[in-house]
């Protein structure tokens, strides 16, 4: 298997304790629920989603021809990808790998552009080469978890260069303080995704924002309705005064597991990236992720990541319970080693 394309869900298997994928635990709020299950109602006829996309430009302050919905931010890196015949897209890595894949699957050749742990994976704009036209970056970063500031960002914006931000965990950080979404234009581009936060993988929801000529060029590479009734529905039920209640609840819930899963960590005498996101990019060693493994907790490996090896792993916040299981199993696999 490409290792581009592997993903947390792979780790997953019979009898394993999940802390490998980022999706929030437990079921969707409510609302959500209802308005998925009734957007059943209208499965009989294509979907439209002018209406939906209308309300997302709204939610965010922006005008309609900003946004385009997405089958989840798939569907967007790989439009992003046939865009344009792009002369030198640049990818910053570590990072979510499926836009360095899906250039490729589009035949391009992409440069990598690595953040360095020394620095703390920290982004610098001036590593990027000046002649890259297309750069791609996470913020905050997957697997690093590192939140980038917005100026920082910006500083990647050159005449004729698109520089698209991938934001899927930017709803877990409180207040969304390093968001470039209302800064989008033509030259910049965000994606954001329904899937992490409100804990449906399988509706594939997203959008993306960008200029009005960038959003038309992609509308016209977009294959007909590849956003699903009930993923319209979605989009439209978290932009509501209910989501923006439960979303900062979820993101204060997030934070704190972080906080208490990196302490746990360090008292175990772990070593951990500091960071923003739903997650922790944890340096475990050699084969301890096997051991875990073995212990019956999946985490996500990192030697699929370009820039890390083996001795990395991405571990997903969970509440306080849930990480002493996996306190115990790493107290476990310690004493394997001596």
């Amino acid at each position: 298997m490409d290792p581009l394309r592997h993903h947390g869900d792979a780790e997953l298997g019979p009898g394993l304790l999940d802390l490998a994928v980022n999706v929030f635990p437990g079921p969707p709020p409510a609302w959500l629920r209802e308005a998925l299950l009734a957007a059943v109602a209208d499965v009989g006829a294509y979907p439209d989603a002018t209406a939906a996309e209308r309300v997302v430009a709204s939610h965010h302050g922006l005008g309609p021809d900003t946004v385009l919905a997405t089958a989840g931010a798939a569907e967007a890196f790989g439009l992003l990808a046939r865009l344009r015949p792009w002369r030198r897209p640049v990818v910053v890595h570590p990072q979510f790998t499926e836009p360095h894949a899906a250039l490729v699957q589009a035949g391009r050749e992409v440069t990598t552009v690595a953040c360095r742990a020394d620095v703390g994976f920290s982004l610098d704009p001036d590593a990027v080469p000046d002649d890259a036209d297309l750069v791609v970056v996470g913020n905050p970063t997957n697997p690093t978890g590192v939140l980038h500031p917005a100026p920082v960002v910006r500083r990647l914006l050159r005449p004729g260069r698109l520089v698209v931000v991938d934001e899927a965990f930017m709803d877990a950080v409180p207040g969304e303080p390093a968001t470039v979404v209302p800064h989008v234009d033509e030259g910049l581009v965000v994606l954001r995704s329904l899937t992490k936060h409100w804990s449906v993988p399988g509706v594939r929801a997203g959008y993306l924002l960008g200029g009005p000529d960038v959003v038309a060029a992609l509308r016209l590479e977009q294959t007909p309705w590849s956003v699903s009734t009930q993923a319209l529905a979605a989009l439209v039920a978290c932009c509501s005064e209910e989501a923006r209640v439960d979303a900062a609840d979820r993101a204060r819930a997030l934070t704190g597991w972080r906080a208490h899963l990196t302490a746990s960590l360090e008292a175990v005498g772990v070593e951990s990236v500091p960071g923003a996101a739903p997650f922790v990019l944890a340096r475990l060693g050699a084969g301890r992720r096997d051991r875990l493994r073995a212990a019956g907790v999946a985490v996500r490996r990192c030697d699929t990541f370009p820039g890390l090896d083996d001795t990395w792993v991405r571990i997903a916040a969970r509440p306080p319970e849930v990480t002493a299981v996996l306190v115990a199993a790493l107290a476990g696999s310690a004493r394997n080693l001596t």
